[in-house]
């Protein structure tokens, strides 16, 4: 990497592991709300998904500010809006304090995707290598959110852990007014992506599937902006918009319900009682949460770092639609085999390496794929209208997935999940023949 590409990608990194930290901070500080406030789990699950859906409903005008004030500054004022909103999390009194806490998280996170994955597409030269670091960056977040909020309950109570874990996203805000970088230097003078180490295009929009020619976005009202999406919504994105909306499905119904999935079959593989396990900490309000499924599924998390470092140096080396199909096949393998697996611990602990492994895997080779079937002018609407999909729309994928869990069972559940990845790799296959 050059320097520039060394600059946005550490930039983006950081921003991405502070997103999902917070993103998975909440459900651990749910286990100690449910216990110091007289609401049931369904009221909070309410209130929790109120920032959560402004996490992806706001990726859309997300995108359409990313392109009109570029990446740097959107960045940085989600890091500070990120951090502002745990400080409030910590000051706010009672449900109606955190419901407006969680909410102006969502509207500060919901911008970073549109933001960081333009920041990448149009700044970096090794486009690949940038989009697997940062994805790196997110199960960082992902994995150490949890562990890091639990940690500091054991120390503090809550409302001072949450305003310390807001401090990391001020340096970070901090850090970003200062670094020195070019957002664009990956896009030629015309409009169009420069070459990779390997020659290749960084970004191809597809012959007829979009224009190269704009560098600019002119999205500065309604009429535009319907102009705008009309012009980005050709065949080749439109089938991209709906096959990361199903694998939207498929991520969120299973990261959801994977830790009671992982409960249900673990504990009597291992026969032993989870609290006890964690020792001096089980009298901790958070202890409850941290039973020994809960340690796999941090793990099969963590094993996500792996699997976005492949599938990033997989974008530099053959084309993401090829790469994106492997992982989808993989997908709807493991989900139909996981209920089989778990039969014992050797191979459930091996079906769970290999979920986290593609469920992670997949998404360099999808963002490389939108920003490929997506003009550079509109790239940041573009990641607006898949991130709306797969965060906005995808949520769903919680709804459907619990619904199985309670009216069918576990075979339920992945034969669901299996079908949502089976419809994105057709599209994917279609997009392939198609090229």
């Amino acid at each position: 990497m050059n320097a520039n590409d060394r600059a946005i990608t550490g930039f983006a990194m950081a921003g991405h592991a502070m997103v999902h930290t917070y993103e998975l901070a909440v459900p651990i500080l749910l286990t100690v709300w449910l216990v110091e406030f007289s609401v049931t789990s369904a009221t909070l699950g309410t209130v929790v998904a109120v920032g959560y859906g402004l996490f992806g409903v706001g990726a859309l005008p997300g995108g359409v500010l990313v392109d009109r004030f570029g990446s740097r500054r959107l960045i940085v004022a989600c890091l500070f809006g990120m951090g502002s909103a745990f400080i409030l999390l910590g000051l706010l009194p009672g449900v109606a304090g955190i419901t407006v806490a969680l909410a102006v998280w969502g509207l500060a996170a919901s911008v970073y995707h549109p933001a960081g994955l333009t920041l990448i597409s149009k700044g970096a030269d090794e486009r690949g290598a940038a989009f697997a670091y940062h994805g790196m960056a997110a199960n960082v977040g992902i994995a150490g959110g949890p562990f890091l909020t639990a940690l500091l309950l054991v120390i503090v109570e809550w409302r001072l852990a949450v305003v310390l874990l807001a401090i990391p996203a001020f340096i970070a805000g901090a850090v970003g007014l200062t670094v020195t970088f070019d957002e664009t230097a990956a896009i030629d003078d015309d409009g169009t992506a420069g070459e990779d180490e390997s020659g290749e295009r960084a970004v191809d929009a597809g012959k007829d599937d979009a224009s190269d020619t704009a560098t600019a976005s002119d999205v500065d009202s309604l009429a535009s902006f319907v102009t705008a999406s009309g012009g980005l919504f050709t065949t080749g994105f439109l089938t991209v918009f709906v096959l990361v909306l199903f694998n939207g499905l498929y991520y969120r119904g299973m990261v959801t319900f994977l830790p009671e999935v992982l409960s249900d079959v673990l504990d009597p593989l291992l026969a032993v009682d989870p609290a006890a396990a964690i020792g001096p900490v089980a009298d901790s309000p958070a202890a409850s949460e941290f039973d020994l499924s809960k340690y796999l599924y941090a793990g099969l998390l963590a094993v996500g770092v792996a699997g976005q470092y492949v599938g990033g140096k997989l974008t530099d080396a053959i084309e993401p639609e090829r790469g994106l199909a492997g992982m989808l096949t993989l997908l709807v393998v493991i989900a139909l085999l996981f209920v089989p697996a778990s039969g014992s611990l050797p191979t459930l602990l091996a079906i769970s390496v290999a979920l986290g492994f593609a469920l992670f895997g997949l998404q360099p080779l999808s963002q490389a794929t939108i920003a490929k079937y997506s003009p550079p002018a509109y790239r940041g609407l573009s990641f607006g209208f898949t991130y709306l999909a797969i965060f906005g729309i995808g949520a769903l994928g919680a709804s459907l997935a619990g619904a199985a869990l309670t009216y069918g069972s576990q075979t339920t559940l992945f034969v669901l999940l299996a079908g949502f990845e089976a419809i994105a790799l057709g599209l994917t296959v279609w997009l392939i023949r198609r090229a």
